[in-house]
């Protein structure tokens, strides 16, 4: 389509400010947020633009990193081509070929020796095709490189959320044991259980598990899906001398664990149709299935219960080491998560610091962000780090699946796992 059919909409930048006109020309101000960028909600005001009219857009853009110009189709995609032919055209030192570049230039003549007292020029240093950065991330292609070769670069958001993925997306030589514990119930330890082992899970590849610790009608196993087999704890405990055999085989854990297909974690279910009586574990019996757990995953998270005099409840905080705490956005929840604290810091050196290291969750039931901002602030210096979760329907019943979230809930939970990693 030709520009004579094109609209065209002007933004000047300036630091976190824009003033967009639109092709009418009218003038509207744009200010970003400091977890956005200015460049980006130029583009997304263009693009809305292009999808009201059902043209293309050209945006012209100048400021503080010059002038450009790019083309937005009617359908609000970004065209990756300059929409200006002139805009797209070489710097003259591109154009000089690779031996040209970056050394002098032989004038003279063909066949004739060159001067006796004239050095040969030092080879440029060469770089390794060997890329050994751990941290590198993929070049970026399509429209997100032509946009960050514009400088359009992603936002501090975004590169937070990349570094939280990277911290939740690493591996440890052993396994690494996480206790979620709070002694009151309904305040959200099956849920964080579930949304951790979803991140580890996803984001590193596998190899968690979700284990339900609770000997009073444990629901870890209402809230996950159900595996090929219909096994509890209980029936893993008698295999586990098998399990740890030399000959033993790395699928044979499978029979005794619920696969999450899509978040990929498994889950080791508790029997919530027993009393407590029925499926106490004791400390020698824990530590045997902890050593199942350890020759089998590389990250396990406990859903602990309310008991906390129960040996498998202790045996858990002696084994685990990062704690994170849940609550609510409510005076009652969040005071039992404090009072958990307190009593650790009380019991031994190893205790202690797990308080100190712990991770707060702090999640709204209801929409009520001032509440759990309050309930955060409480929290702050005393432990390492207080975590919010916003409201989201997806949480409050039902199957717990990280897919389900809206992606502000999503994003939260994988900065609650980055923030248990960086303990780990």
């Amino acid at each position: 389509m030709s520009l004579d059919t094109t609209l065209r909409a002007y933004a000047t930048v300036t630091g976190s400010t824009a003033t967009f006109t639109t092709p009418e020309g009218l003038e509207e101000p744009l200010e970003a947020p400091p977890s956005d960028d200015i460049r980006q909600m130029v583009m997304r005001r263009a693009a809305a633009e292009a999808l009201r009219s059902g043209m293309p857009v050209e945006l012209v853009t100048t400021g503080d990193r010059g002038q450009h110009t790019l083309r937005i189709d009617a359908d609000g995609t970004i065209a990756t081509g300059a929409a200006n032919p002139a805009d797209s055209a070489p710097a003259t030192a591109d154009l000089e070929s690779p031996s040209q570049q970056g050394r002098e230039v032989n004038t003279e003549a063909p066949g004739r020796a060159p001067l006796r007292n004239q050095r040969a020029p030092e080879p440029p240093s060469r770089p390794s095709f060997i890329d050994t950065s751990s941290a590198a991330e993929p070049k970026a292609g399509g429209w997100r490189g032509f946009f960050a070769r514009l400088g359009f670069g992603p936002s501090p958001a975004e590169l937070g959320r990349r570094e939280d993925e990277r911290e939740v997306s690493q591996q440890w030589a052993g396994c690494r044991t996480i206790a979620i514990a709070n002694g009151k119930g309904g305040v959200g330890k099956t849920m964080t259980t579930a949304m951790l082992a979803a991140v580890f899970g996803r984001y590193g590849g596998g190899n968690v598990l979700a284990w339900d610790n609770n000997d009073t009608r444990g629901t870890l196993g209402w809230r996950t899906e159900a595996g090929r087999y219909d096994t509890t704890i209980k029936d893993l405990l008698p295999a586990a001398s098998d399990l740890l055999a030399q000959g033993a085989g790395v699928s044979d854990i499978a029979r005794y664990v619920h696969h999450q297909p899509v978040d990929r974690y498994d889950v080791l279910r508790s029997n919530p149709e027993l009393l407590a009586v029925h499926q106490r574990i004791l400390t020698a019996e824990f530590d045997l299935l902890m050593q199942v757990a350890s020759r089998y995953y590389r990250v396990v998270i406990f859903d602990s219960g309310n008991d906390e005099s129960a040996e498998r409840w202790l045996r858990m905080v002696d084994s685990s080491h990062q704690l994170v705490l849940p609550t609510l956005a409510t005076p009652e929840s969040a005071e039992s998560a404090a009072l958990l604290l307190d009593a650790l810091r009380e019991r031994d050196e190893r205790s202690r610091r797990l308080a100190a290291n712990a991770v707060v969750v702090v999640t709204e039931a209801e929409p009520n962000p001032r509440g759990a901002a309050r309930i955060a602030d409480g929290f702050a210096g005393h432990v390492r780090a207080v975590e919010n979760i916003p409201f989201d329907p997806a949480l409050k019943s039902g199957a717990l699946r990280l897919n389900n979230l809206r992606t502000p809930t999503r994003d939260a939970w994988v900065r609650v796992a980055a923030a248990a990693a960086r303990g780990l």
